[in-house]
């Protein structure tokens, strides 16, 4: 039976009846509704972090065919006598691992909450010690540079519409039917079925990125299951667009929060640490951009043979720089590195140098492609790329350039369209200068969400606000709703 049957069945019965069976879903909670939890602590990790193995459908419309299986991992409250139930990490990508995040922040995250939640976390499928699908594609690729659809230095997107071809040829052809199950409306009903394997009622959840998505469609599918719910750094839910629309917004997000960096970099304690790259903070934007230009007309050599340092490499550095403040300081060294005489390589991270996994990059295409249907048209594309470069020349028109869904498959249901209808009991939290999801992306939600939710706005550079690049107003009201349930009465702002 069912949770929301015996929900049912609970309410025609006596009271003593229904002391039992809410005991029995206590129970049920605290043994973890059947699954089997070893210890699995990491490095670095909470030492109390457990880790367990769910099977689901690959297609929930064939509940008896092919089943996948999900990495479940969880921090029990070592409080029984505070807690209230599961509070669900859902992590960022498409393609981060749950698992992973719950390591990261699990200590964070229990000290914060008190022993309130059982903090739980899955890698979605796809992902990490999930079950997995593989395009086939070769090294070239599956470099981030190269699925990300960068426009030539002159702004061609040919050899993007060509790679773009093949890579769909590739994962439809090699991934099959799994692959295609690989969507946000399959990870909502993945999470579902997760909560019931819990025994819980309803669960709680922290969503950051493109988690907010998974997060909304949750709330929006499944209303009556949620109880308190953070959407950490969203993006505009228009069904119509999607990722698609994601990725676009992420030029202005650049842009928006460049001045940060720029105003770090021309500070004068940067001369103290040999990282000042200018004496004024508006003349780190053109330094940039002029050095970009310069190594696509003369890539400069790097570490990696065969892999030089070029304006696109730089631009992608860029951009993976301003979702933290943390990273501005191995960015200002690789633009030194990148200005010094030709004869001295550029060390080159290896998140430039290297192949994704073929299993990173079958979910990274996978997921942005089934979840809704794209232009096909590349004169097109072609035009949004000019116009976008001029606009936005910090990422090269490369947000709004084609990429492998425009060659694949019809997606196999429709987006949902996210809707003010059901529980306000939704919390969500946005910088004013987030590079991947900006401000102006974040209100789309707020917008769609309409009453369900109240707005906390930080005024703080970054990605991912909570626990990470956020301020202490910030934190501390996500805290105090996830432990009390207390939102701000209206829209809020944390300076």
């Amino acid at each position: 039976m069912t949770t929301y049957g015996r929900t049912s069945l609970v309410l025609a019965l006596s009271a003593a009846a229904v002391a039992a069976s809410l005991t029995t879903v206590a129970r049920a909670a605290d043994s973890g509704g059947g699954l089997e939890w070893t210890n699995c602590a990491k490095k670095d990790g909470p030492a109390t972090q457990e880790c367990a193995t769910l099977t689901v459908p690959q297609d929930y419309s064939d509940p008896d065919g092919p089943q996948l299986s999900l990495a479940v991992s969880r921090i029990r409250s070592e409080r029984p006598e505070v807690r209230r139930g599961t509070l669900m990490v859902i992590p960022g990508g498409p393609g981060s691992s749950g698992v992973q995040r719950l390591t990261q922040k699990g200590a964070a995250l229990a000290k914060e909450m008190g022993g309130a939640y059982d903090l739980v976390a899955f890698d979605p499928r796809g992902v990490g010690g999930s079950s997995t699908a593989d395009c086939g594609l070769d090294d070239g690729d599956r470099r981030l540079v190269t699925l990300r659809s960068w426009p030539g230095a002159d702004g061609s997107i040919d050899e993007n519409v060509a790679r773009s071809r093949r890579t769909a040829e590739a994962c439809l052809r090699n991934g099959g039917k799994r692959l295609l199950s690989f969507t946000t409306a399959n990870q909502v009903r993945d999470l579902d079925r997760l909560r019931q394997a819990l025994g819980e009622e309803k669960i709680s959840a922290w969503s950051v990125s493109y988690g907010t998505y998974v997060g909304a469609l949750y709330a929006q599918k499944y209303p009556q299951r949620t109880d308190r719910w953070v959407l950490d750094s969203a993006s505009d839910p228009d069904p119509k667009r999607v990722a698609r629309g994601w990725l676009a917004y992420m030029a202005r997000g650049t842009e928006e929060r460049f001045p940060d960096f720029a105003a770090w970099a021309a500070h004068p304690e940067r001369a103290k640490e040999g990282l000042r790259l200018a004496e004024r903070p508006e003349d780190v934007r053109p330094l940039v951009l002029g050095l970009a230009a310069a190594l696509d007309r003369a890539p400069k050599e790097s570490t990696k043979p065969g892999v030089p340092m070029t304006g696109t490499v730089l631009l992608q550095a860029v951009q993976n720089a301003l979702y933290g403040d943390g990273a501005f300081p191995g960015l200002a060294r690789l633009i030194l590195a990148a200005q010094a005489p030709a004869d001295q390589p550029v060390a080159l991270p290896g998140e430039y140098t290297g192949a994704m996994s073929q299993q990173a990059a079958a979910v990274m295409v996978g997921v942005i492609c089934n979840d809704v249907k794209w232009p096909r048209s590349v004169p097109a594309y072609a035009r949004a790329v000019a116009a976008d470069r001029a606009r936005y020349p910090l990422t090269g028109g490369m947000p709004v350039n084609i990429t492998p869904c425009s060659f694949w498959k019809a997606p196999a249901e429709k987006p949902t369209r996210i809707t003010d209808r059901g529980p306000s009991n939704i919390l969500q939290i946005q910088s004013l200068r987030d590079p991947s999801t900006p401000y102006a992306a974040g209100l789309k939600m707020r917008e769609a969400l309409g009453d369900r939710a109240r707005l906390v706005t930080v005024d703080q550079g970054g990605h991912g606000m909570y626990l990470g690049n956020g301020n202490a107003c910030g934190d501390r009201t996500v805290t105090a709703f996830l432990r009390t349930g207390v939102r701000p009465a209206s829209d809020t702002y944390c300076g």
